[in-house]
């Protein structure tokens, strides 16, 4: 097995749209027999996928990741851990391990109200699109839409007509999930579209791996807390991540770190107001 992991000063570098070299390890019977650094030639996630593709890597270990590089690297096969921070050599241990979990560390969001520097995102210049071999009219460019997105059963969960503000974005570029993005992908300017999105295409399905239960005693000031409530966690690696409080005893308490929104099927009406040059 052959394991990369975006590298940079013995860290994983966190912006793999950006990453200039990589360290692959090679692994046998679940150990590190020997490592290279490589380098990356400055391509974009497509062609980083490609390049990994022919070193005949199996993993990839990173930081943040845009979801056109996530459909990239499934394309080519390639396993992907994704939310991983702090010393690269010490990363490829815990995933040997079976310790190190992929946290899908993007900023796939239908709506406002996030912020996508801590990930790779807007910022790191990918603009291929994830639903297509074909580039589309939309695809690189600012897009400005009002959209309405509701449940299965018509509630309405987010709407940016109730906000009187367009939601703007740059298509294609992972800031959004991947049926949201496909869908204003062709669009004119003043068209509208209503869409239903399997989980697949939205939050993805939810991991039973995400769900967790620990003792009190482990975590300082847990026993405060109340079942319903929203907080941040640390992995191994100090890295936060969200997480809700299911269920708790006098002795544990468990904890669901999946999306609010995985498993969900999403419906949304979508307005494509304008269309600029990112």
């Amino acid at each position: 097995m052959r394991i990369a992991v975006t590298y940079e000063n013995g860290e994983i570098f966190q912006h793999f749209g950006h990453t200039e070299t990589f360290k692959v390890y090679e692994v046998e019977e679940g150990k590190v027999v020997s490592s290279e650094v490589i380098g990356s030639n400055g391509s974009g996630h497509g062609a980083l996928a490609g390049l990994l593709n022919d070193r005949g890597i199996d993993v990839l270990i990173c930081g943040g990741i845009g979801g056109g590089a996530q459909a990239a690297l499934a394309e080519k096969g390639i396993d992907l851990c994704a939310g991983a921070s702090g010393n690269a050599d010490e990363a490829v241990a815990a995933y040997l391990r079976g310790e190190l979990v992929n946290t899908g560390a993007n900023c796939d969001h239908h709506g406002e109200g996030h912020d996508c520097t801590d990930h790779d995102c807007g910022e790191h210049g990918c603009a291929g699109s994830c639903h297509s071999g074909k580039a589309s009219r939309n695809v690189g460019k600012k897009c400005r839409t009002h959209y309405r997105g509701t449940f299965n059963d018509g509630t309405e969960f987010d709407s940016s007509y109730s906000r009187g503000v367009p939601l703007e974005f740059v298509c294609g570029a992972g800031m959004m999930i991947k049926g949201f993005d496909a869908a204003v992908a062709d669009m004119e300017v003043g068209q509208a579209v209503d869409i239903h999105l399997l989980p697949s295409e939205a939050y993805g399905e939810k991991d039973p791996s995400a769900i967790f239960t620990l003792e009190l005693s482990r975590l300082p000031g847990a026993e405060t807390l109340a079942v319903g409530e929203k907080v941040y966690l640390q992995n191994q690696f100090g890295q936060p991540f969200p997480a809700s409080v299911t269920a708790k005893d006098d002795q544990t308490i468990t904890f669901d770190a999946n999306h609010d929104m995985a498993g969900k099927e999403l419906n949304f009406h979508i307005e494509l107001v304008e269309v600029l040059d990112a």
